[in-house]
């Protein structure tokens, strides 16, 4: 039986709910993302780059190389590592790092709750 949803006729059986693609640019380059939070979030977590990267299935390289590049565009130090002595060593994320993680996470929550919202006044629930 379709669903009447915004006044039409929908074949599917499944709620309908939006979805949201957000990044941050600086001067027309890409700085940060949920791809490069999840990252960031990752690396607190394991205490390392390379768990970090392993978590998000990606080389050590490449994980590394993202945050230069974030590091770069943005003009802050997002981590500090510690050299290992016969536990390995650390990696943390700098209070700048902290801070841009949680400023970003609240921003995408926000975003998120406005755009749910706004779907709904425009599409309404569906009956």
């Amino acid at each position: 039986m379709p669903l009447l949803w915004a006044g039409l006729a929908v074949s599917w059986e499944v709620a309908v709910e939006p979805k949201l693609k957000l990044w941050v640019e600086k001067d027309g380059l890409l700085v940060f993302s949920e791809y490069r939070a999840k990252l960031l979030d990752h690396i607190a977590k394991t205490g390392s780059i390379r768990g970090g990267a392993e978590r998000m299935g990606l080389s050590y390289r490449r994980a590394w190389g993202k945050i230069k590049e974030i590091e770069r565009n943005l003009g802050v130090r997002l981590v500090e590592s510690e050299a290992g002595g016969p536990g390995g060593g650390q990696t943390r994320l700098t209070p700048d790092g902290e801070k841009l993680l949680a400023r970003y996470r609240a921003f995408r929550a926000a975003a998120e709750a406005d755009v749910a919202q706004d779907f709904t006044q425009v599409f309404g629930k569906g009956e």
